[in-house]
């Protein structure tokens, strides 16, 4: 299954100031999960961010908070995202029902997320793996692994923005190809 640009949110999990350190290749991250904030910008895709316990964790980091749209984030205490009624309201208006996930840690909240939106009727759960991370490898893997499992598709920052394009001939092609390079 291809991702569809008209029919995207891009969910941007926990990448907060304390926990973003924390996780394996933080820098990875970081860059992969810039990329697609401004893909989704760019092609006009939705964008929900969400902070965990932004008293403890902090905020979003700074390198992202600047480039999200403005009022896009939800603040949570449960881990997944969807217990939250703010978030769920969220998700309702936006209308689309391709959820493509990145964000911290995997094996958590975007596990959980992931698998209370793919439980909803008429949403695919897309989990972008090089935007998604752990603190541990093994927990990375295994969260991935278990969210395929499951009907989620694994995907990588590339494979999401290619897919969103779809042609070479859109006028966004060449400023989305700058980034992904």
């Amino acid at each position: 299954m291809l991702i569809d640009a008209e029919n995207s949110l891009l969910l941007v999990v926990d990448v907060q100031e304390r926990l973003l350190p924390a996780v394996c290749d933080p820098q990875a991250v970081l860059r992969n999960v810039a990329i697609l904030i401004e893909a989704a910008r760019r092609l006009d895709i939705p964008v929900i961010a969400t902070e965990q316990n932004p008293e403890g964790l902090g905020h979003t980091v700074a390198a992202l908070a600047g480039r999200l749209p403005d009022g896009c984030i939800v603040k949570k205490t449960h881990f997944a995202a969807g217990s939250e009624p703010e978030f769920g309201e969220r998700i309702a208006e936006a209308g689309r029902s391709h959820i493509l996930i990145c964000g911290a840690e995997a094996h958590v909240c975007v596990l959980q997320t992931a698998t209370e939106l793919q439980a909803l009727p008429d949403r695919q759960v897309f989990l972008v793996a090089d935007a998604t991370a752990s603190r541990t490898a093994e927990n990375h893997r295994l969260a991935l692994e278990r969210l395929a499992r499951n009907g989620a598709e694994i995907l990588s920052t590339e494979m999401a923005v290619f897919e969103w394009l779809r042609h070479s001939d859109r006028p966004e092609f060449r400023d989305l190809l700058a980034l992904v390079r």
